[in-house]
């Protein structure tokens, strides 16, 4: 505090003053100068525009027009750098009121790419592990799914991706729709991975299967998450997914209001 005192005085912002004083008037509007948050600004000029177009697919809506009982909807993203570990002592079962224990310590074991799709409104995972993301993998998973009906019959299939550089751009576009004609791809805005339900399935993947992170091989990594894949897609229902157009607009102009105002 004192510090802030003298850069005060230094500035010439006041004459004077205490540090008593000084803690008072910050302390009562609430400002903080020796703290900060990281933030990610929204930067992509159409960031409104694509970020429309993602949520209304997700209310089944295509350029203001209702879906068809033809038409489907992919999220997909890779989970990248997934690593086996394995721990130098063996885990400890859980107890009565005793949780596990793990070992801090561990060996790498190697690591490895999830690719994942999820059709949002039927609750369905399809996933692949690849030794890395990139154009070829991606294309794998679009692969796996566009070789199965419902998805190979479809009028549409919506594939909604961030900006990555394994689906980025134009090229990626035309990538997808010369293999396979009925395919969409829908970039998010930059910067905008949460309006991507995949990451949700991520994060659940995260939760339940990837911590603590104790895994002897690449072989039992892989196994593991392929396994839960199939059981989530047996057992899941569709994300509750109630942030709308009219959310993120409101959201866009409250983000936008103190660069207003300054």
């Amino acid at each position: 505090m004192n510090e802030i005192r003298e850069h005060v005085i230094e500035k010439k912002i006041v004459e004077s003053i205490g540090t008593t004083t000084l803690w008072k008037w910050l302390h009562e509007d609430g400002i903080r100068p020796w703290t900060h948050r990281t933030w990610i600004f929204p930067r992509d000029p159409a960031f409104e525009t694509k970020g429309v177009q993602v949520l209304d697919l997700y209310q089944r809506i295509w350029e203001g027009t209702p879906l068809g009982e033809g038409d489907f909807v992919i999220s997909a993203d890779e989970k990248t750098s997934i690593q086996a570990r394995q721990r130098i002592h063996a885990r400890t079962p859980p107890g009565p009121h005793r949780p596990s224990k793990v070992e801090h310590e561990y060996e790498r074991m190697g690591a490895l790419a999830y690719m994942a799709a999820l059709d949002v409104h039927r609750a369905q995972v399809f996933g692949c592990c690849e030794s890395t993301t990139g154009i070829e993998p991606f294309a794998k998973l679009v692969n796996q799914v566009m070789e199965q009906e419902p998805y190979r019959s479809a009028d549409r299939v919506f594939w909604i991706v961030d900006n990555g550089s394994s689906h980025r751009g134009v090229a990626s576009c035309e990538r997808l729709q010369s293999a396979w004609p009925n395919a969409i791809l829908v970039h998010t805005p930059v910067h905008a991975s949460w309006l991507n339900q995949i990451e949700i399935y991520f994060s659940i993947l995260q939760r339940k299967v990837l911590t603590p992170n104790d895994f002897p091989s690449l072989d039992q990594l892989q196994k593991t998450i392929l396994a839960f894949q199939q059981r989530y897609s047996a057992r899941a229902t569709p994300f509750a997914w109630r942030f709308t157009r009219d959310d993120l607009h409101r959201l866009l102009n409250k983000l936008e209001a103190p660069a207003v105002a300054a």
